[in-house]
C-alpha cells in the first residue's frame, strides 16, 4: 500500500516548529538520526530457530529454518507531531517497513518457497526529551500475524570503524520462575535423531555450531569483509534505560491461553541491528544490515528462546 503522492504528516491547530538538529559543531543532522540509512530494499539470507509448543506426546518441537529475506523500508513523509503535557511538544520521524521471510528449501502449497514470517511495522526516531529525561532514542513497533504486537525501544551506540562485536546467543530454555535454571533437551543435538525436530532434508546446511549459537551465522557472513563503519541499534520491549519507561508486548487470547497457562505467550523481544559499510576489494562500498533477535515464548513453565538472524545487503 503506497502512501499518497501528496501525503505529508504535520501538526494542525497549533503548529509544532520543525527544528533541524545539528551536531556540536553546528553541522546539520538528519531528523531521522540513526535510521537515515534504512530506507530502501534489503535482501539476504539467515537462520531461524523456534521452540514450538506441541499438542501431543511431548510439549515441544524444535523448528529450524534456513531463510531468504526481503526487508523494505520507506520514510514517512513529514513530521509526526506528539503533544506534551509535562514538557513541550515534539516531532518524531519514522520509517515504515515490511519484512518477509521465506524458507530457503521447503515449498508451500503454491509450489513456491514457503512463507515463514511477514511483519509490517514502524521505526521511530525520538529527539531528546525532558519528561521523561532521555537522550535521543529509537523505537520499533511491529505487528506479528500470529497474534502479537510489540513496542521495542532503545538507542544507538557510538559508531565504530570496524566490524561489530557479535556475542553468542543460546536457544536453551529456562524456568520462568527464579532462579531461571536452564533445561537441556535432546532435540538440540543434531546427532540424535528426533521426530520432534525439523528433518535434516529441510535444513541441509545447518550445523551443530549454528544450533549451539545462531549468531555464528552472522560472524561467518562477515568473515574477511572490510567493514569501515558500523551503526548499532539496540531495542527491547523491557526498559534499557534509556528509555526507562514504556515498551512491551501484547498477545491475542489464543496465545495467552486460559486455565493451564499460555499456549505460547510472547513476553519479551530483544534485537540488535548493525548497519555496516563494507569496502569491496575494487574500492566500491555497499551497505549491509545484520540483525539478531530473541523472542521469549512462555509455555508449560519455561521460557523458550526464539532466535532469528540474517545478513542483508541494500539492493
Amino acid at each position: 500500500m503506497d502512501v499518497l503522492a501528496d501525503f505529508q504528516l504535520t501538526s494542525v491547530s497549533g503548529r509544532i516548529p520543525s527544528i533541524a538538529p545539528v551536531t556540536q559543531a553546528g553541522l546539520p543532522v538528519s531528523p531521522f538520526g540513526s535510521l537515515v540509512h534504512l530506507p530502501g530494499i534489503w535482501k539476504g539470507r539467515g537462520f531461524n530457530q523456534i521452540w514450538r509448543p506441541f499438542h501431543g506426546s511431548q510439549d515441544r518441537f524444535l523448528e529450524l529454518n534456513e531463510t531468504i529475506e526481503t526487508l523494505e523500508f520507506e520514510a514517512i513523509p513529514g513530521d509526526i507531531p506528539n503533544r506534551g503535557l509535562l514538557q513541550a511538544d515534539i516531532n518524531l520521524h519514522g520509517v515504515r517497513y515490511l519484512q518477509q521471510i521465506q524458507d530457503a528449501h521447503v515449498l508451500g502449497p503454491n509450489g513456491k518457497l514457503a512463507g515463514l514470517h511477514i511483519e509490517p511495522g514502524i521505526w521511530l526516531s525520538t529527539p531528546p526529551t525532558s519528561n521523561p529525561l532521555d537522550p535521543a532514542t529509537v523505537a520499533r513497533m511491529a505487528s506479528i500475524p500470529h497474534g502479537t504486537t510489540l513496542v521495542a525501544q532503545g538507542g544507538t551506540l557510538p559508531v565504530i570503524n570496524h566490524a561489530p562485536p557479535i556475542a553468542p546467543v543460546s536457544i536453551t530454555p529456562f524456568t520462568i520462575a527464579p532462579p531461571h535454571s536452564p533445561i537441556q533437551f535432546p532435540e538440540t543435538n543434531l546427532g540424535v535423531p528426533s521426530q520432534f525436530r525439523t528433518p535434516h532434508a529441510d535444513i541441509p546446511n545447518v550445523t551443530q555450531a549454528m544450533v549451539n549459537n545462531p549468531n555464528i551465522v552472522l560472524s561467518h557472513a562477515i568473515a574477511g569483509q572490510n567493514i569501515t563503519s558500523t551503526t548499532t541499534l539496540r531495542v527491547s520491549t523491557t526498559p534499557l534505560n534509556p528509555p526507562a519507561t514504556g515498551g512491551g508486548t501484547s498477545n491475542i487470547a489464543f496465545l495467552q491461553g486460559a486455565a493451564g497457562g499460555p499456549n505460547a505467550q510472547s513476553v519479551t523481544v530483544e534485537a540488535t541491528f548493525w548497519i555496516e559499510t563494507v569496502k569491496e576489494p575494487n574500492g566500491t562500498t555497499k551497505l549491509q544490515l545484520q540483525y539478531t533477535q530473541t523472542v521469549l515464548l512462555n509455555f508449560n513453565g519455561l521460557s523458550w528462546p526464539h532466535v532469528t538472524v540474517a545478513t542483508l545487503v541494500k539492493v
